[in-house]
C-alpha cells in the first residue's frame, strides 16, 4: 500500500507542476515585452560607456528611446559621428552630425599666479571648498583647483598639474560636457574642436580689482575688443565675449593681449612672405597691427618675421596675390 501513496503523490505533483507550467506559459505569452530589432540593433553599436552624456541613464536607455523616436539618434558624444552614422542606418535615416566639441579650462589662475585668502585644509571636493566662502583663492571666480572635474570624468582625460589646474587631454575628450555641468565656479567650457583661440578668464571684476588677485586675468582694458577685425569680440561686464560665428582664429586679441588672458590652441602659427610678385601698393602695410610688414610704395615689401604672428590678415587683403603663409596652419586657397 505504501507503494501506492508514493505514485499518487508523484502524480499529483507532476499534475500541479503541469497545471502551474502551463499558467505561466500563458502568463508568459500574455505578459511578454516584444523585443524590438531596432533597440538591439542600437545596443550593439553603442560603446557601453554609461557616462550619461547622452541626458539618459545608460546605453540600454538610450536604445530604447531612439528605437522609440524620443530621441535623436545623434547623443553618443563617445561614440562620435562614426556611431551616430550607424544608427541612422539602422534607423534608415539621414543623421545630422553634431560638431565634434572640446572641454576647455577658462581659467589660468593656478596657485602662482592667483593668491589665497585662506589655508584651506577641508576634503579634496571642489563642491565641498566652494560651500566654504566660494574657495580660498582671492578670486571668487576662478578654478578652486581641488579636481572634482577629473573624479567625475569617465573617461580619464583630466589630471591635476602642480599648480592646481585641471589639464585636459584633448585625445581622451569627447565633449560629454560631465565636467562641465560638475564645475561649481563654470570653469570649464565646450568649445568646438576647430576654434583655436578663446578667452581664459571669468573675473568680472573691474581690472584693478583683477590685477590685484591675479598675474593671468582679463582687466577688461578692451585692446582686444579695440583690435579684432571681426568686430567678434564685446565687452560685457568687464570681460570681453566671443562671438565664435564671427570669430576667424586670427590670433590678434591673444597676441595684443598684455596679461595673456587668451589662449591659442594653434601648436604653431605660420608666417608670412611676399613674392617677387608684389607691386608695392602698401594695403599689407595698413592692415597689419604688429607693424610687421615694411617698404616704400611701388616697391617689393618684405615681413619683419619676427613680428609676424601669422593672422594672415595681410593674405587676405594683397590685390595681386603676392602674399603667402608658410608653416603650420598654412593657407591653401590664394586670394581672390
Amino acid at each position: 500500500m505504501a507503494w501506492l501513496i508514493v505514485i499518487k503523490s508523484i502524480l499529483s505533483l507532476a499534475g500541479l507542476g503541469l497545471i502551474l507550467g502551463l499558467i505561466l506559459s500563458l502568463a508568459y505569452a500574455k505578459l511578454q515585452v516584444k523585443s524590438n530589432p531596432q533597440e538591439e540593433a542600437i545596443r550593439e553599436i553603442l560603446p557601453g560607456a554609461n557616462c550619461g552624456a547622452c541626458g539618459f541613464p545608460g546605453c540600454d536607455v538610450y536604445a530604447e528611446k531612439v528605437a522609440n523616436g524620443e530621441a535623436p539618434p545623434n547623443l553618443c558624444l563617445f561614440g562620435g559621428q562614426e556611431v551616430s552614422q550607424k544608427i541612422g542606418k539602422i534607423l534608415g535615416k539621414e543623421v545630422v552630425l553634431k560638431e565634434p566639441m572640446v572641454a576647455v579650462l577658462i581659467c589660468r589662475g593656478g596657485k602662482n599666479e592667483c593668491k589665497e585668502r585662506f589655508i584651506y585644509d577641508g576634503g579634496s571636493d571642489c563642491r565641498q571648498a566652494y560651500i566654504l566662502f566660494g574657495g580660498n583663492k582671492s578670486c571668487v571666480f576662478g578654478c578652486v583647483g581641488l579636481g572634482h572635474c577629473a573624479s567625475v570624468c569617465p573617461f580619464g582625460a583630466i589630471r591635476m598639474n602642480e599648480n592646481r589646474l585641471p589639464v585636459i587631454d584633448e585625445k581622451k575628450c569627447t565633449g560629454c560636457g560631465i565636467c562641465v555641468k560638475e564645475c561649481p565656479k563654470n570653469t570649464l567650457m565646450l568649445i568646438p574642436r576647430r576654434k583655436l583661440v578663446y578667452l581664459a578668464c571669468v573675473s568680472h571684476d573691474k581690472g584693478r580689482d583683477v590685477k590685484n588677485v591675479c598675474s593671468v586675468g582679463c582687466i577688461a582694458c578692451n585692446i582686444c575688443v579695440k583690435s579684432c577685425p571681426y568686430q567678434a569680440l564685446a565687452m560685457k561686464d568687464n570681460l570681453p565675449v566671443m562671438d565664435f560665428n564671427k570669430c576667424t582664429d586670427c590670433g590678434i586679441c591673444y597676441a595684443k593681449c598684455p596679461t595673456k588672458s587668451y589662449i591659442d590652441r594653434a601648436k604653431a602659427r605660420p608666417y608670412a612672405i611676399i613674392t617677387t610678385t608684389c607691386n608695392g601698393c602698401g594695403e599689407c602695410v595698413k592692415v597689419c597691427q604688429f607693424k610687421a610688414i615694411e617698404g616704400e610704395i611701388g616697391k617689393r615689401h618684405r615681413v619683419i618675421t619676427e613680428k609676424c604672428i601669422g593672422c594672415g590678415e595681410c593674405f587676405k587683403v594683397c590685390p595681386v596675390r603676392a602674399i603667402t603663409m608658410a608653416g603650420a596652419l598654412g593657407y591653401q586657397v590664394k586670394t581672390a
